[in-house]
């Protein structure tokens, strides 16, 4: 995917013209193409001032950004407003990506889920996990959804869990994130990970048969 294909953002002018001019210079463009630069190679050209380096990770990661702000919200224009303003917090401050401390699309989704929290008016206290609730196991739910349910009940079905379980499922399930870059972008231990997307898992299940669908 190009950068003229990323159409369905309405870009701010400040973050559309370095688009624009990184397209036409570059220091990265004098990288052999076998050898791609890495993520943390374009966040210190960034920090160098290199526009075409912002614009690489731009078309590199905007869209897993943008599907994540999309899954939760269910929401195109809050899910654009949260992509613009994840991209412009990269631009204006690159030196708070720590490479030591995880990989750059888990931070970038890190900052787009509190963005996407603060745009819905997330209340800390209705995300709460109820642990109270004891339902079967389920070994990999969602694939087997995948094979029985209709697309639309089961995007239905995500789009209600709480957002602590919505954010684990559109990470891992939806996005085929593994679970240490997944646990990046949430600030939660791996472990949490592991244990609230089978909980996920077995919720939507109980959801879908609610609902008689599977």
């Amino acid at each position: 995917m190009g950068l003229r294909t990323l159409k369905f953002l309405e870009l701010p002018p400040q973050l559309a013209a370095i688009l624009n001019r990184s397209r036409y210079r570059s220091s990265i463009q004098r990288m052999q193409p076998v050898n791609p630069p890495t993520d943390g190679d374009l966040i210190r050209l960034i920090g160098a001032g290199d526009e075409a380096a912002f614009g690489a990770l731009y078309e590199r990661w905007s869209p897993s950004v943008f599907r994540f702000a999309l899954h939760m919200t269910s929401d195109r224009h809050i899910a654009e407003e949260v992509t613009q303003e994840t991209f412009m917090t990269l631009i204006r401050r690159p030196s708070m990506f720590d490479e030591s401390r995880g990989t750059l699309v888990g931070w970038l989704l890190g900052i787009a889920r509190n963005k996407t929290r603060r745009a819905l008016g997330a209340n800390p206290a209705a995300d709460e996990l109820d642990e109270t609730t004891d339902l079967a196991a389920t070994s990999d739910v969602l694939s087997d959804l995948s094979r029985r349910e209709t697309i639309d009940a089961v995007r239905q079905a995500v789009s209600s869990l709480p957002a602590v379980y919505r954010e684990v499922v559109v990470l891992c399930d939806l996005q085929e994130m593994d679970y240490r870059d997944a646990a990046t972008a949430l600030a939660c231990p791996v472990g949490t990970i592991r244990s609230r997307l089978h909980r996920a898992r077995t919720i939507l299940m109980a959801k879908l048969q609610s609902w008689c669908v599977v």
